[in-house]
């Protein structure tokens, strides 16, 4: 549960009671936004789980999660037991745990959260657990390595999908190498997620627990079509796997886009990820937020919190068409964001500096979108765009792609042979952090498979 404004919010979204605000004086606005639980707290909560059998919360889960057994395992005083029941579904589930949106997975699907419409905090559970296992420097790998096989698996990109396929295929015997534009691991998890969600350099830590099963090399500042080239991985390994995610941003297709000031919602998050303190991050007096997704709220909340004196979020549908859910709007909202809706941009007004944007309103007519004519401005010194990514194809020659995504079959296996890919450049599922570690472990187990036959 979380405190902000005089109100908490449980991760289910609702409001409850009084409290204080989330981040006080002595801290830069970026505080945990779910402090995590001590011991006592854990004991209680795991122990209103009804451990169900055929429990939905397990079918909720992309990467399906012994979630009842972990649970138990909390309950009765084994919480490295717990984390290892989870790591063995989810190697990433200490980043799962505090940016998945359990509201609408696990927890919704929680028989308590029918009954007594108060579902089990798994989310924050699962962070105990894995939490408490991390921190024992002492403890050897939770996983081995099965016997060394001499295969050797490329892997592109060291985001949650790689990161994941890398692992799994380490476990089973095989060498991998991971090719890594950026300077730091981690993808999303170290550059696209709010700050508050991510503190204490999670992301890195993580990482660094994931390397320790061995057989991970990492292998930075590479990236796809301009240090690499699949024709060349595929020449030199025996297999590879592209986990790329979605690289470009869409545009908003306006004069005036590349003016100083009008940025992309996901470099915004970046930069802020990388400053520190983060007080020195730059933003505006007043901000405009296009887009209706989680990165929308994020950039929102964020540039609120460094100090904007106004952060308007604007969407072209209404709230329940959001991609953000009911709780990240309820967060926005709570943050001090003005939430607009049914309205899209038409227009960046600038006079020698950017000093606004004109919006037209819109409503559903036969179930399609359209303006009004009703026009409006909003003045902002910071434009952010959150309004979707989209793939480089230009990189990925070889390989089949559809409605914006590489195209593979059952086992992951793109058109090109021996090359497989998950996460966000296919399309699997919902584009989240838990769906891309599934696509990753899912892609390692049929990379192995692969090399069995090959």
């Amino acid at each position: 549960m979380t405190i902000l404004q005089g109100k908490q919010v449980s991760k289910s979204g609702a409001i409850q009671g009084s409290g204080h605000i989330g981040h006080n004086d002595t801290d830069d606005g970026f505080s945990d936004l779910h402090p995590a639980y001590s011991t006592l707290q854990a004991m209680a909560e795991s122990n209103r789980c009804l451990y169900c059998y055929d429990a939905p919360c397990v079918t909720a889960c992309p990467t399906s999660i012994d979630i009842p057994g972990f649970i138990r395992k909390i309950s009765t005083g084994n919480p490295d037991g717990a984390a290892k029941t989870i790591l063995s579904a989810n190697i990433m589930g200490g980043t799962c745990a505090r940016a998945c949106p359990t509201e609408v997975l696990c927890e919704q699907a929680c028989v308590r959260n029918v009954s007594e419409d108060v579902a089990v905090e798994i989310g924050s559970l699962q962070r105990f657990a894995v939490d408490h296992l991390m921190a024992r420097d002492e403890l050897p790998h939770p996983f081995k390595r099965a016997p060394l096989t001499g295969k050797q698996i490329a892997v592109v990109g060291a985001g949650p999908a790689g990161l994941s396929c890398a692992h799994r295929a380490a476990m089973l015997g095989h060498d991998v190498t991971v090719f890594e534009a950026k300077a730091k691991p981690g993808g999303l998890n170290e550059y696209g997620l709010a700050a508050y969600k991510m503190t204490n350099d999670f992301a890195q830590r993580e990482v660094e627990f994931l390397l320790g099963i061995g057989g991970i090399r990492i292998e930075y500042g590479k990236a796809l079509g301009r240090d690499i080239s699949l024709e060349a991985l595929r020449d030199g390994y025996d297999a590879v796997f592209v986990g790329v995610g979605l690289g470009a941003t869409n545009e908003l297709g306006l004069p005036g886009e590349a003016f100083d000031g009008v940025d992309d919602a996901i470099a915004f998050i970046e930069q802020l990820r990388q400053t520190e303190p983060k007080s020195d991050m730059p933003v505006g007096n007043n901000v405009i937020v296009i887009g209706g997704g989680n990165t929308a709220v994020d950039a929102a909340i964020q540039a609120k919190r460094l100090g904007a004196d106004e952060v308007t979020l604007v969407y072209r549908r209404g709230a329940e068409h959001m991609l953000a859910t009911e709780y990240e709007q309820e967060l926005a909202k709570i943050n001090g964001v003005v939430v607009r809706h049914w309205a899209k941009p038409v227009a960046i007004k600038a006079n020698g500096k950017l000093i606004g944007m004109e919006f037209e309103k819109t409503e559903l007519r036969d179930g399609k979108l359209v303006g009004t004519g009703e026009k409006f401005e909003i003045r902002a010194d910071q434009i952010l765009k959150a309004i979707g990514q989209k793939i480089k194809a230009d990189d990925l020659a070889g390989m089949e792609i559809a409605g914006g995504k590489i195209v593979v079959d059952e086992n992951y296996q793109t058109t090109a042979s021996g090359i497989f890919a998950g996460g966000d450049c296919i399309k699997s599922g919902e584009d989240l952090t838990v769906q891309s570690v599934e696509d990753g472990k899912q892609a390692a187990i049929a990379i192995d498979a692969f090399l069995k036959t090959a």
